[in-house]
C-alpha cells in the first residue's frame, strides 16, 4: 500500500472528538509504550527469542503507531510521502557529514 493512500483511509476512520495534534502525539507515546512493553516480555517471558506471536503482536502495535503519525502528519499539513522523503534526506545529510552518532535534532 502506498504512504498516501493509507494516510487518506486512514483519515476515513478517525472518529474521536479529540482528534488533535495533541492527541495524536499521546497516542504515538501510547503505542510506543505498547511496542516497549512486548519487548521487554519478549526478553522476561521469552528468553529474549522473538515468537512468532509476539511478532504478530508488534505488527499490530506498529501498525497503531502509523496510523497516529499519519493522522499527526495530516492535521500538520504534511503527507506521510512528504514526512518520509524528510526523514530520508536528513539521515543521508547526517551520513554524508558523519554526524549520525551524537545528540540533537540540529547535528
Amino acid at each position: 500500500m502506498e504512504l498516501n493512500k493509507y494516510q487518506e483511509e486512514a483519515a476515513k476512520t478517525a472518529f474521536y472528538e479529540h482528534d488533535d495534534v495533541a492527541y495524536c502525539a499521546l497516542g504515538i507515546t501510547g503505542e510506543g509504550g505498547e511496542i516497549a512493553d512486548h519487548v521487554k516480555k519478549m526478553l522476561r517471558d521469552d528468553e529474549g527469542k522473538l515468537t512468532e506471536e509476539r511478532k504478530q503482536s508488534l505488527k499490530k502495535e506498529l501498525g497503531d503507531v502509523l496510523w497516529y503519525i499519519a493522522r499527526m502528519a495530516g492535521k500538520l499539513g504534511y503527507t506521510l510521502d512528504d514526512i518520509a522523503e524528510a526523514n530520508l534526506e536528513k539521515i543521508k545529510d547526517r551520513l554524508k557529514r558523519n554526524v549520525q552518532h551524537g545528540s540533537g535534532d540540529n547535528r
